[in-house]
């Protein structure tokens, strides 16, 4: 899931060199599991929605609270990596502000904090 050329999307399926790049989360438990804890902490983000959930994906849209922009993300569970790869991008505009990234920022680190050893 590349990113387009403007500042407004992340993915961990990017170039490392690229800088929309992010590094992928670590799957540290069972599929099933990781995709059910997932699901549960970003649906109680503000804003989050659940548009679709088939096999190894999950993809939700955040609407923004005053001008009402959406945001896809989509996360792609990869158990024979042990990674969940994500893509956040905005639907419009050019820049985000760094919204998408602060986003995944958190979801990241909340996931890695609470989900891996070490």
């Amino acid at each position: 899931m590349p990113c387009p050329d403007s500042p407004n999307c992340v993915s961990s399926q990017s170039d490392p060199s690229d800088p929309h790049y992010m590094e992928p989360m670590t799957l540290g438990m069972e599929l099933g599991s990781a995709q059910e804890q997932l699901k549960a902490f970003v649906l109680s983000m503000p804003g989050s929605k659940l548009i679709s959930e088939e096999n190894c994906t999950l993809h939700f849209t955040f609407t923004t609270r005053i001008m009402r922009f959406v945001d896809d993300v989509h996360f792609i569970f990869d158990p024979s990596a042990g990674l969940i790869h994500f893509r956040s991008a905005s639907r419009v505009g050019y820049s985000d502000l760094g919204a998408n990234r602060r986003r995944m920022k958190r979801v990241a680190s909340e996931w890695e904090r609470k989900h891996t050893s070490g």
